[in-house]
């Protein structure tokens, strides 16, 4: 019988990474120490450095699920939409008031105004202004949206608000807050109630 031929294992990720610090000679080449008997040995190039959060995978996935922002508008481009906006806006009222001459100037919105658009909508999704004879329609998920809303306005106007602007909005947010945690015991309470007993005679 022949001998059994001999073989050479190439481990060919040490050529590969070879010609990586070929190609890269400012980066100094980490080889680790060889072990007795471990068999071929791999040279390492030195780890290139983690990719930032803005070029993660992620970070490229969630750019593509945003669409893209056009440009903001130029400062001269805001004022003079603002002011095509005033004048449609008056000559809407002007038509307005020759059709209602006893409607008198109309107030000009104030963050007063904002705060109790958002009041008045949380209280109708939570049943409020229902008339009488009729079951009031509750949306519970919309109105913790409109109060969570309420809440980030909070946030975002804290320390740019007169007195009387921010004790408007913190009442108005205590008030509705007060309504939905009433309204969600309730409706907690009856989802736990056991059922009711059959009437006498029935079972």
């Amino acid at each position: 019988m022949s001998e059994t031929p001999k073989f050479e294992v190439i481990d060919r990720r040490k050529f590969k990474a070879e010609e990586e610090q070929e190609s890269n000679a400012s980066r100094p080449a980490v080889s680790t120490p060889p072990e007795p008997g471990a068999g071929p040995r791999l040279v390492v190039s030195e780890p290139k450095p983690e990719p930032t959060p803005a070029e993660s995978p992620a970070a490229e996935a969630g750019q593509e699920a945003m669409p893209e922002m056009p440009p903001a508008p130029t400062a001269e481009e805001s004022r003079e939409q603002k002011i095509a906006y005033d004048g449609a806006a008056q000559r809407l009222e002007d038509i307005v008031r020759a059709q209602n001459p006893a409607m008198g100037q109309q107030p000009k919105i104030s963050f007063e105004h904002l705060v109790q658009q958002f009041y008045v909508s949380a209280m109708i999704q939570m049943g409020a202004g229902a008339q009488d004879g009729q079951r009031p329609r509750v949306d519970i998920l919309g109105a913790r949206n409109t109060i969570d809303l309420l809440g980030v306005l909070a946030e975002k106007t804290r320390g740019n608000l007169t007195e009387a602007e921010d004790r408007t909005l913190q009442t108005v947010l205590f008030e509705v807050r007060m309504a939905f945690l009433e309204l969600t015991s309730m409706i907690s309470m009856q989802g736990m109630q056991p059922p009711m007993p059959p009437p006498p005679g029935k079972r």
